[in-house]
């Protein structure tokens, strides 16, 4: 049923805020089922039969639950009377909830929905929801307690006295004891077709709706104004009247549409009406709806202005016997009556109930609602019927107005057989002898739509001949149009930069960067992003056919099929213009498993639906004036940014040649060409990708692309060669795809189906999937957003994790080339601040001999040794609190008391880590020069120090000030194997640790200092450091030269050998007897100082 059918709102101002309603109206429902809807658990058949009663609580409402509860207290007490002459010992108990709509902008039924859910729920979560509901009248609350296909499925049986609306009808649980919209509808079908003596068949109508209506009004004339129902389907003509003015209008004009006018309302609405709009067409039948007014029948005395009205209202039937209170008058209607004979009902069906035997009675814990279907019974207003939905027949009547002002019945209609019967076969009224013709007739006698049938007839054949001219001539200039092409001008097509991929991918940059098959020419037209493909067999100057392809291209406009847009120059290229695909194309989608992963984004289901596209478009192509694609494959088929399917690149058959590739049929692997059926079978070739997502043609005993082209074009050898597809392992929903997928790639091209058939088997396979899985379209894609985003909080995690990690390095390697707080500093603020040390101490160190080694050794000789060294260095560091600075070839340079301060521990550290060193080169040996002796030179200072990072490129850590000088003169000015410490640090060592073993060397000349006086550092007192023996004085320069002469003797050894070596001097010492190079001489790899002699410069 459409959305007119249930709750037709027409566009009136005042009737769009029903929209607003349904809105309300939902968001309760879904608030409701989100805390649970638990069905009832009644057990009312062995206890209490509690009636439930729900109902608006207004005090003005003819159904309020003031009114409603004295006629049912007064039911419950004749129920009781009855039960106890019969022995009945179980009597009905009533339970009254109301709920008000005072605090909502539209008070009463419009806003019920919330507040009747609301008790509800109540009702539920209390386990009081009893054996029958009584109530809600009120339409849109009732629709929420009966409408299963919204999620509540609530066993309890409903009555209610009102519940009019369509969205209401053939609910299972529900019961309407008094007419329902639909019945109304059904009358006037019925008796607009009925012709009889007094009456003849009418096929129009106006319908008035009136700004504010009564609750039963509004759905009477809502059921009326639905273009689905039955009545208004059945008419030539309905028009819709929504002001008075619009009525007023109606009744004054000659040329209306129709005599017949429909309202629901009172006589006196009707007299409001007649005396805005003064005297009216007596011709005129105006039909009110008036059902439940009783004064047709308690004072037959009419009006005059009712003479023209045809009143239709319920049977003279009405016998009250309820003792209410006399207060008010609204506490005797029919909704009280209705409400009354309902306990009566439910008294008569629980007497039947217990007449069944116990046995019977104790396997049933609830109310068959079956009870309630095909009933009879007597109430206060008469014999109710109802019939197989619960819903109540009766013999509506129709009455009328004589001439001398007297209310009369002319007809009776009973919607139980729809059988309308004359009760007064000599009525005095306004019409002569029978009721008027819906039309009003011209002057002439002819009915107005005869006379405008005439007047077109008289011009047809002029138009006709007018038209068909016209028509030649517009082909004429369509098929000159279609020979004319013109290219998109290049201003208007903005080239975008290539070297981004621009497409919708979870995939990390550099998975992005190794893939270089997707990069594509994009540009910018008409505020699109489209794509440029390259027309490599076109000089852009297109023959007749090819401007007619083209022209035919531009039409095709399809949900499936990329659009086409025209064709650019860019100096002597030419480049078609067409829709891009945000996504990539379909074999990019299927390789991309990070973001689309099996399991959970691309299922079976949606693999269907993917299909199901590519067939939709094929379907519409063919049947268009391309008819054949000739090239379709997985890399011709785009996905959008909605995971749209679309077909590209067809078309251009005068243009481009098709290709050969595993896509293309064997015929025309055979022959070169195209057609429908060779499309049909590169569409299994794609399906078959889809739904395997591995390579094209996939197979487990041929991988080679050519070996696959040949078995497919030479059958006689190798026998209907196709890819892989094992029916054993398919579940009962792939059967039939793979069973479609196989008839496709048909050898013979007449067995292969079309894509027709094609879209129609999908098409059932994915409506079949749907209703297995037993979910709305809403919830089936919560469920796809849900894994998507299960996916991606995976793939984040995954990529964090990668992140931190790599963070994580790239600190560790920022924290070993700068300090910890500089490292942050530079992180956080971009700078670092020059900072002022008021004491720290420095160690220098460098090697002796360190110019002739170079000499006689090679560059990664060189580089290994002191890569050897400095590591050994770098981990006696650790176990210190110090601050390696830097290295500068064979200098070692590490600091104390700076970045972080340590007190005066920093002298302490050096000299205990200067200790350690020179411990560690009285073992430390050559590899390249064994047997000769590593000597080094330490001198340590204390003092102020400036330490900043300098550059932007390359920063460093830097010390700045007098004390690094000082340092670097006490190592220059040292002895191997010494560590030369100053007078600063030695007071140091004595105010804080005393443990310290040193020897006074005297005063020693300083470069820029004068005479200072050092010492030299020899242990820590109860520690063996087993320090290497320095040279003395004395005999310092013989050990110099034994040193270069042990370093002589060992590489002459090792030149002797069959080992080439190029050395750092090769250079220099290669020379042939003229002067002049040697051919073989080697490229220098590295220059460094060298000397004339091999002694070592200290």
């Amino acid at each position: 049923m459409t959305s007119e059918g249930i709750f037709a709102f027409p566009a009136n101002p005042t009737q769009r805020g029903q929209l607003v309603h349904q809105v309300w109206l939902y968001i309760c429902l879904f608030t409701f089922i989100l805390n649970g809807c638990d069905s009832f658990n009644l057990g009312c058949l062995n206890g209490t039969t509690t009636i439930n009663v729900v109902l608006l609580d207004d005090n003005h409402s003819p159904w309020s639950i003031d009114f409603v509860r004295e006629a049912v207290d007064q039911a419950l007490l004749i129920d009781s009377a009855i039960n106890y002459e019969k022995g009945f010992d179980r009597n009905l108990t009533a339970n009254y909830s109301g709920f008000q709509t005072e605090f909502y902008r539209q008070k009463g039924c419009q806003s019920s929905s919330c507040e009747g859910v609301q008790i509800l729920k109540s009702l539920t979560e209390t386990k009081g929801a009893g054996c029958v509901l009584f109530g809600p009248t009120c339409t849109y609350a009732t629709f929420n307690m009966v409408d299963w296909d919204v999620g509540l499925k609530l066993s309890v049986p409903i009555i209610s006295a009102g519940s009019f609306g369509l969205s209401c009808d053939f609910k299972a649980n529900l019961t309407r004891i008094l007419p329902p919209a639909r019945k109304i509808s059904s009358f006037f079908r019925h008796f607009w077709n009925h012709t009889n003596s007094l009456k003849p068949i009418w096929t129009t109508t106006y319908i008035y709706k009136k700004t504010e209506n009564t609750e039963d009004c509004f759905w009477y004339i809502n059921a009326l104004e639905a273009g689905s129902m039955e009545f208004s389907s059945t008419l030539k003509k309905r028009s819709l009247l929504r002001t008075e003015d619009e009525l007023r209008k109606a009744f004054e004009n000659k040329q209306r549409e129709s005599n017949l006018f429909i309202m629901c309302g009172s006589p006196a609405d009707i007299i409001r009406l007649k005396n805005a709009s003064g005297v009216v067409d007596p011709a005129i039948v105006i039909f009110l709806i008036d059902l439940y007014n009783e004064q047709y029948y308690r004072n037959t005395s009419s009006l005059a202005e009712m003479r023209n009205v045809l009143v239709l209202t319920m049977p003279k039937s009405k016998n009250y016997t309820i003792l209410m209170n006399d207060d008010s008058n609204k506490t005797r209607n029919y909704y009280t009556a209705a409400y009354h004979d309902a306990v009566l009902l439910v008294g008569k069906v629980m007497r039947k109930i217990f007449n069944t035997s116990t046995g019977e009675l104790d396997n049933k814990e609830e109310l068959n609602i079956n009870f309630f279907r095909n009933k009879t019974f007597q109430g206060t207003v008469g014999e109710y019927h109802l019939d197989e939905y619960g819903d109540r027949d009766v013999d509506f009547s129709v009455i009328y107005t004589t001439l001398d002002d007297q209310y009369k019945t002319l007809f009776g209609f009973n919607t139980t057989t729809n059988v309308t019967r004359i009760l007064d076969l000599t009525p005095h009224y306004v019409w002569n002898g029978r009721l008027p013709n819906d039309s009003p007739l011209s002057e002439s006698g002819l009915q107005d739509h005869d006379v405008i049938v005439i007047a077109l007839g008289t011009t047809v054949v002029g138009v006709m001949a007018s038209v068909a001219f016209i028509f030649y001539w517009q082909n004429r200039s369509y098929r000159r149009i279609q020979k004319r092409w013109s290219h998109i001008p290049s201003d208007l097509v903005n080239p975008l930069e290539n070297n981004k991929r621009n497409m919708v991918s979870l995939k990390i940059e550099e998975d992005s960067h190794k893939d270089k098959s997707h990069r594509i020419r994009r540009a910018r037209y008409d505020k699109k992003v489209v794509i440029l493909k390259q027309l490599v067999h076109s000089e852009g100057y297109f023959s007749e056919s090819q401007r007619i392809e083209l022209n035919a291209l531009l039409h095709i406009d399809y949900y499936n099929l990329t659009k086409f847009y025209g064709t650019v120059r860019f100096e002597q290229d030419v480049f078609g213009v067409f829709e891009y695909g945000e996504r990539g194309s379909l074999r990019y989608v299927l390789n991309d498993k990070i973001s689309y992963p099996e399991d959970t984004f691309m299922d079976w289901e949606f693999k269907i639906s993917v299909m199901y596209d590519i067939a939709k478009g094929m379907s519409y192509l063919h049947a268009s004036n391309i008819e054949v694609h000739g090239r379709l494959k997985s890399t011709n088929c785009v996905v959008d940014n909605r995971m749209v399917v679309k077909i590209t690149d067809f078309g251009f058959r005068t243009i481009l040649s098709p290709g050969r590739d595993l896509w293309t049929a064997p015929e025309h692997l055979r022959t070169q060409g195209m057609s429908q059926k060779g499309d049909v079978y590169s569409f299994s070739i794609i399906a078959h990708e889809i739904m395997l997502r591995k390579n094209t043609f996939y197979t487990a005993s041929c991988s080679d692309r050519a070996e696959k082209l040949a078995r497919v074009q030479y059958p006689g050898v190798y026998r209907h060669f196709r890819p892989d597809l094992h029916f054993d392992t398919a579940g009962e929903s792939e059967l039939e795809v793979y069973k479609l997928v196989r008839s496709s790639w048909d050898e013979d091209p007449e067995k292969r189906p079309d894509f027709k058939k094609i879209e129609i088997t999908l098409g059932k396979i994915v409506s079949s999937l749907h209703n297995q899985a037993n979910e709305s379209y809403m919830g089936n894609l919560i469920r796809r957003l849900q894994m998507y985003s299960r996916n991606l909080e995976y793939l984040v995690e995954e990529r964090t994790s990668l992140y931190k990690a790599e963070r994580d390095r790239a600190d560790n390697l920022n924290f070993r080339l700068l300090p910890g707080p500089v490292v942050r500093s530079l992180k956080e603020t971009g700078s670092v601040e020059p900072e002022l040390f008021d004491e720290v101490t420095i160690y220098f160190s460098d090697i002796v001999g360190f110019t002739t080694l170079c000499h006689y050794s090679t560059p990664m000789e060189v580089v290994d040794m002191l890569n050897n060294i400095y590591k050994n260095f770098d981990s006696i560091l650790d176990n210190h609190d110090v601050y390696k600075v830097e290295t500068i070839g064979d200098a070692y340079m590490v600091a104390s008391g700076l970045p972080n301060r340590n007190g005066n521990r920093h002298a302490r550290d050096i000299c205990r880590m200067a200790l350690d060193i020179l411990a560690f080169m009285g073992t430390f040996e050559l590899c390249h020069l064994p047997g000769i002796p590593l000597w080094i030179r330490i001198g340590v200072h204390s003092g102020p120090c400036a330490a900043g990072v300098v550059g932007i490129k390359m920063p460093r850590y830097c010390l700045f000030g007098d004390t690094v000088n000082t340092t670097s003169r006490m190592e220059s000015t040292g002895l191997p194997l010494r560590i030369h410490v100053s007078q600063s640090t030695i007071n140091i060592l004595e105010r804080t640790d005393s443990s310290f073993e040193y020897e006074k060397r005297g005063e020693t000349y300083l470069k820029g200092k004068g005479k200072e006086m050092t010492y030299w550092l020899t242990g820590v007192k109860g520690q063996d450091y087993n320090l290497p023996t320095p040279p003395t004085a004395e005999n310092f320069q013989r050990l110099q030269q034994d040193l270069a002469e042990m370093i002589r003797t060992c590489l002459d050894k090792r030149l002797q050998g069959p080992e080439k070596r190029t050395t750092l001097s090769t250079r220099q010492r290669r020379v042939e007897p003229y002067g002049g190079a040697t051919e073989d001489e080697q490229p220098e790899y590295l220059h460094l100082a060298t000397v004339d002699n091999y002694s070592t410069y200290l």
